[in-house]
């Protein structure tokens, strides 16, 4: 290890262990390499930074944060819940199984579990709570847990930022999240289902099936959205980044024109926490592009791949291995760090083993938001938190059920890879 790396990495442990924000403890840490290696820390900034916002893959992201916030806005959410109650709230358990249906539909339109867990996340507690219906803890922590989904189920802007470090296709990669999503969703569902027989959550009062045609009719514009994004895609009419244009466009359309629930004032309002939301996003992926830069330069990729291949790993041995090390690193290190700076260390070693790059891809995704509700960092925790008042205790209290049967699905996803290729092999991909 180069003193240079060595000044890189202390004073990364040191900037973050005093507080400092992750994106900004990066960039210092990159910088204080830059300056000891004598290399000039501005003009390698700046080209790498220039690298960020000239990327047209990259400009998917804040349209998409623009279109969930859109989503969120306006009357989109609560005509979802009402289509989901209509058709899954009548069996036990029942504002359980809303909950995750939800996400599921959801999840076609945010591309991101925080703008999933805010969406529908104090709508759907509210109702869960409501007289005594499910225990907080239980309605928080479900909430938090069908959340995850949100960037598996395309689009995904996790995917989207693994995209830009492995070149692997946003529109293979967005296909191999389908049967995934569909897997959590489902054994989040059986969880819930076993969970309110043995502690007799109620029963919700049906809703007539005569009125399902017009609560449908009513959510079916919001419907289509997931369906709009992937013909556009797979259609060969748009890429994935003008995809999201569409997205965007359509959610105002749709919020302003159709329901009629978006104000100016609101409107503005969108647009300035989505530019906040993109600026935040865009300082970590800066900072990570200057840190995988020094990665490259001190040649650490090809020295693990090196070394796992003198060690005669398997890429099943490989693939657990490092799946478990993500699973540690989640509980302190939010997603789109270790996507950008700890997962491309991966990749050369993916391609000695020739393990599928779309398959390891939306398998780290899965990992990673596995993290985001894992004690003790778990922002979905913190943000369900923050938008209800129910207790961190309470939460963690009740996450460790949703926590093992998604392990389990992770788990099913890496053994049988062709729960995400299936989908990319029909669309052509020789993977």
């Amino acid at each position: 290890m180069s003193p240079e790396l060595i000044v890189c990495i202390g004073a990364l442990f040191l900037l973050a262990g005093i507080g400092v924000p992750v994106a900004y403890a990066i960039i210092l840490a990159s910088m204080s390499y830059l300056a000891v290696h004598g290399q000039s820390i501005g003009v390698t900034g700046k080209g790498l930074l220039d690298g960020v916002y000239q990327s047209f893959l990259l400009l998917a992201v804040p349209l998409f944060i623009v279109a969930a916030n859109i989503m969120n806005a306006g009357s989109v959410t609560e005509r979802l819940l009402n289509f989901c109650l209509a058709t899954v709230g009548r069996f036990r358990g029942g504002l359980g199984h809303v909950n995750i249906m939800a996400s599921l539909i959801f999840s076609g339109m945010s591309g991101s579990a925080v703008a999933d867990a805010a969406g529908i996340g104090k709508i759907i507690i509210d109702m869960m709570r409501k007289d005594n219906r499910f225990p907080p803890g239980y309605a928080a922590a479900i909430t938090a847990a069908g959340a995850t989904i949100g960037p598996i189920i395309p689009p995904s802007i996790p995917m989207v930022l693994y995209a830009l470090v492995s070149n692997a296709s946003i529109g293979h990669l967005f296909l191999g999240g389908i049967l995934p999503g569909l897997l959590m969703g489902a054994v989040l569902m059986g969880l819930n289902t076993f969970m309110a027989h043995r502690r007799g959550f109620a029963v919700e009062k049906p809703v007539a099936l005569r009125e399902l045609p017009a609560v449908t009719g009513r959510a079916f514009p919001a419907l289509l959205m997931p369906v709009i994004l992937l013909y556009g895609i797979y259609g060969g009419i748009t890429t994935p980044t003008e995809a999201a244009a569409v997205a965007a466009l359509y959610a105002l359309l749709l919020s302003a024109l159709v329901y009629r629930a978006l104000s100016w004032r609101a409107l503005y309002g969108i647009f300035v926490d989505s530019a906040r939301s993109s600026a935040a996003v865009g300082l970590v992926i800066g900072g990570a592009l200057l840190l995988n830069y020094i990665v490259a330069s001190e040649n650490i990729p090809n020295m693990v791949a090196g070394a796992i291949a003198g060690m005669n790993v398997s890429p099943l041995v490989f693939l657990l291995g490092v799946n478990l090390l993500l699973l540690i690193l989640g509980c302190f290190l939010d997603a789109t760090t270790i996507i950008l700076v700890i997962i491309p260390l991966f990749l050369p070693t993916c391609n000695t083993l020739h393990i599928d790059l779309v398959h390891f891809g939306v398998v780290a995704v899965v990992n990673c938001m596995i993290g985001l509700i894992t004690p003790p960092y778990g922002i979905l925790l913190f943000v369900i938190n923050a938008i209800t008042g129910i207790s961190l205790r309470e939460i963690i209290a009740e996450i460790a059920p949703f926590l093992i049967v998604l392990i389990g699905a992770l788990l099913v996803m890496i053994f049988v890879p062709d729960i995400v290729l299936f989908l990319p092999r029909l669309a052509g991909y020789a993977g």
